[in-house]
């Protein structure tokens, strides 16, 4: 039962940091757009949404690592 809850738990949050991960806005890459200026959020600048999408992809990643290590002592 609770083996069968927390793959639930790892499933769910798996989807969740793939969608968080995607809906972020891209980021200028490589050197080129930090010399340009082309990406002020290389510098640290996450205005709004991606700053909502940061810290849902944080929280999804460290539930997932935390059901996946749960999944495999059950084991």
């Amino acid at each position: 039962m609770l083996k069968g809850i927390l793959i639930v738990i790892l499933l769910l949050s798996s989807i969740g940091l793939i969608a968080t991960i995607l809906l972020q806005s891209g980021r200028s890459a490589g050197l080129s757009g930090a010399i340009s200026g082309a990406g002020e959020a290389f510098f640290g600048k996450k205005k709004g949404m991606d700053e909502l999408f940061g810290k849902l992809s944080v929280g999804f990643a460290a539930v997932f690592l935390l059901s996946s290590l749960a999944v495999s002592f059950l084991k």
